[in-house]
């Protein structure tokens, strides 16, 4: 008798996966070898966090906790003489909180284990190794493991705001026309190279800075999560659940542009056929390949502004609250999981009002 429950996963099994649950699956693996190197009860600590965090979140903070472990085993005496599979989580309350603070200085500049590489970190790198660590005791012990937690009584780093970067409106109209006539200036194999991504760059570009999706989101388009007939794009949040981000007219004509074109001309490779955004190898675009994109127009144009697609999206979400003045509606859009972070990034002071703050004091009278 063939067991109709055992077809069903294997059928399941070989149903071809979407960019983010490929996505999905790529971390959770890269995790399990990250965890290898980490002690064994480490394990119990990352399984709990699973529910309520992304595979990404946990990598990362995987990174973090083995950076700790190594900064013990390098500097601290006592465990001088220790592998990675010593560690018990006795050790952990065993320390004390100036080995804590011992750790947040080293931090600051440090060589990596695996290939001596020089690695700083400023406010906002300090301030999340030191969060991880804090998550890291705190589960063993609110589960009673260990009986101290020094890093509740060591301070965390001081974030200091810092001003954002944004293109101004001028800026965005200087970057889309650089791009439509970059080839102008361009020849040989250049020429031929901007020829080819010339449509794609314009429509990655413009829905960007026409909806302020992140470039994760971005890179995992397919071709059915565009709607010409609304003007919307269904996009994959963080966390997972899918949400319609509308567009305007400019950023459909750039769509329909660059798929009625390049895209319908293209031969995508294999397991890359539902993709909206094509490399030159006819893959699925990577992250890594729109932000390389992003900096070598924008670089052009503000040379003196580091623009990432973050910043385009920093760009969209000003200008956005400048027309709506509804704050509400740009923490909906952007998928911020808290209004307070849209708060925060959006409804401050805006460069124009300073402006006028310069001329606004008399100093002599004329």
């Amino acid at each position: 008798m063939i067991d109709s429950s055992t077809n069903l996963t294997n059928t399941a099994s070989n149903k071809p996966h979407n960019y983010h649950e490929q996505s999905q699956i790529d971390q959770t693996l890269r995790l399990r070898e990250v965890l290898k190197t980490l002690p064994p009860f480490a394990k119990d600590y990352f399984r709990a966090m699973e529910p309520k965090s992304s595979a990404r979140t946990r990598i990362n903070y995987a990174y973090d906790i083995r950076v700790f472990f190594h900064f013990l085993m390098e500097n601290n005496p006592v465990y001088k003489n220790y592998t990675m599979d010593r560690f018990m989580p006795r050790d952990l309350e065993n320390l004390e909180p100036v080995d804590i603070e011992e750790y947040l200085e080293y931090l600051k500049v440090y060589k990596r284990d695996e290939d001596g590489e020089l690695i700083t970190n400023g406010e906002k790198g300090l301030a999340r190794k030191m969060s991880a660590l804090r998550s890291f005791y705190g589960y063993y012990f609110k589960h009673q493991i260990i009986q101290k937690n020094p890093t509740l009584l060591v301070d965390m780093p001081k974030l200091h705001d810092k001003a954002i970067i944004r293109l101004d409106t001028d800026e965005v109209a200087l970057l889309l026309d650089f791009v439509e006539s970059a080839g102008d200036h361009l020849t040989g194999q250049a020429l031929n190279y901007y020829k080819k991504t010339r449509d794609r760059d314009i429509a990655i570009l413009t829905l960007l800075l026409g909806t302020g999706i992140r470039v994760s989101e971005c890179v995992g388009l397919d071709l059915k999560d565009v709607d010409f007939k609304n003007n919307g794009i269904t996009v994959t949040r963080k966390g997972g659940n899918q949400m319609v981000v509308y567009f305007g007219d400019e950023v459909a004509g750039a769509l329909e542009n660059y798929i009625t074109g390049d895209r319908e001309a293209s031969t995508p490779l294999s397991g890359h056929e539902q993709a909206l955004f094509l490399s030159t190898q006819r893959k699925r675009m990577g992250v890594q390949a729109v932000e390389n994109m992003v900096k070598k127009y924008a670089r052009q144009v503000t040379p003196n502004k580091k623009i990432t697609p973050h910043k385009l999206r920093s760009t969209y979400g000003t200008s956005l609250y400048k027309e709506t003045g509804d704050i509400y509606l740009v923490a909906d859009v952007l998928g911020h999981k808290d209004v307070n972070t849209t708060k925060k990034h959006y409804a401050a002071i805006d460069d124009n009002r300073r402006r006028k703050a310069a001329s606004a004091v008399k100093l002599r009278e004329l």
